[in-house]
């Protein structure tokens, strides 16, 4: 399923998310205007096609991931990523970090991104797995690179209602960790190389190392 074909009905209860779970700290005001394009985010997760593939360092699995929520639950708040009007701010986790999320929760090394999923699905539900998409997203504020790395210590609140913190250790090596709510597993970081996508529209995105975690997985 292409996440840019779904369509949704979310509208006004989608903004309203927005409205209601606005960052718990506020991150310091760009400094240049403020972006006004409306692509939506789920043009980035499928940019390279709807598929599966070799490369473990692209967003196939989440790509998958929202239309496998989306395809059990056509009202999950989750569909924001396909309204391009709505402001949010993504952190995605590359495929690589799927992989290794699911062999923490079942200690079975997966050598396909397809199989990844399935293992995910199967080890904790197509609900678990909404969750975990929701808590990567921060609506209501496009933070872009620049945004982020003067943003030390801002605890964002998400779409799924927990927060995390933002740790910037170098602002000039751009090298951000984000502090879930797991306190026994690694906390991801920012990738440099997979920042500010979708740039120039009010939905944009930064790639991460590892998923984040709403709570103790």
């Amino acid at each position: 399923m292409n996440l840019r074909r779904t369509l949704t009905a979310a509208g006004a209860a989608l903004l309203a998310l927005a409205a209601a779970t606005a960052p718990a700290v506020a991150a310091p005001a760009p400094t240049t205007a403020p972006p006004s394009g409306t692509a939506s985010l789920a043009s980035v997760l499928a940019a390279d096609g709807d598929t599966f593939d070799r490369n473990w360092y692209d967003f196939d699995i989440v790509d998958q991931a929202v239309a496998a929520v989306l395809a059990a639950k056509p009202d999950s708040p989750v569909a924001v990523l396909a309204d391009g009007t709505v402001p949010l701010t993504a952190f995605l986790p590359n495929d690589r970090a799927f992989q290794l999320l699911a062999f923490d929760l079942t200690h079975r090394w997966q050598p396909t991104e397809e199989r990844v999923l399935t293992s995910l699905a199967g080890a904790v539900g197509i609900d678990a797995i909404e969750q975990v998409l929701l808590y990567h997203v921060v609506p209501g504020a496009t933070i872009d690179s620049g945004t982020a790395l003067r943003s030390d210590d801002a605890v964002l609140t998400t779409a799924q209602g927990a927060t995390f913190r933002v740790d910037v250790l170098s602002e000039r090596l751009a090298l951000v960790r984000l502090v879930d709510q797991d306190r026994n597993d690694l906390d991801p970081f920012l990738v440099k190389s997979k920042l500010d996508l979708n740039k120039g529209n009010v939905q944009i995105a930064h790639g991460i190392s590892a998923v984040l975690r709403p709570q103790n997985l």
